[in-house]
């Protein structure tokens, strides 16, 4: 008999350091699980006014397009009027979830966000996600 506990769903934590709200995926979620998340991830976010998000989802093996279309469409414009001001987010993913993103024929680059009040941009490296949260950071003050 394992006496193992199952790896919690997301562990938050804000970086005051670097001015990034961290989330660490822990493994694939249902998508009925998602609600509870974000709305976790909103209180932390506004409790910090953290505009500057890493999401790691290198455990995570797909994303559901319903959940997508609701992040791009709803979520994250209302965090950034929330917020009062742009909301960046950095996904740091593996190799085979970043193929499956890019390969999307709704994928679209981190250019692409320039008139939204939001950005979001892929990494496979988390030195490179903090980099462009970084210069996000230094040009906020145009955004």
């Amino acid at each position: 008999m394992s006496t193992e506990l199952p790896a919690p769903l997301i562990n938050f934590s804000y970086r005051a350091d670097l001015d990034v709200l961290v989330g660490r995926w822990g493994y694939q979620p249902d998508p009925r699980e998602l609600p509870a998340v974000y709305q976790h991830m909103t209180e932390v976010a506004l409790e910090q006014q953290a505009r500057f998000w890493l999401q790691d989802i290198r455990r995570r093996t797909l994303n559901d397009p319903a959940t997508t279309d609701w992040l791009l469409t709803k979520y994250f414009p209302d965090m950034a009027r929330r917020l009062n001001g742009r909301l960046f987010v950095a996904y740091l993913v593996g190799p085979a979830l970043h193929g499956s993103i890019v390969s999307q024929p709704s994928y679209v680059s981190a250019e692409a966000y320039d008139d939204k009040p939001y950005a979001i941009s892929f990494f496979g490296d988390e030195g490179a996600a903090i980099r462009w949260l970084q210069i996000q950071q230094t040009d906020k003050v145009r955004h």
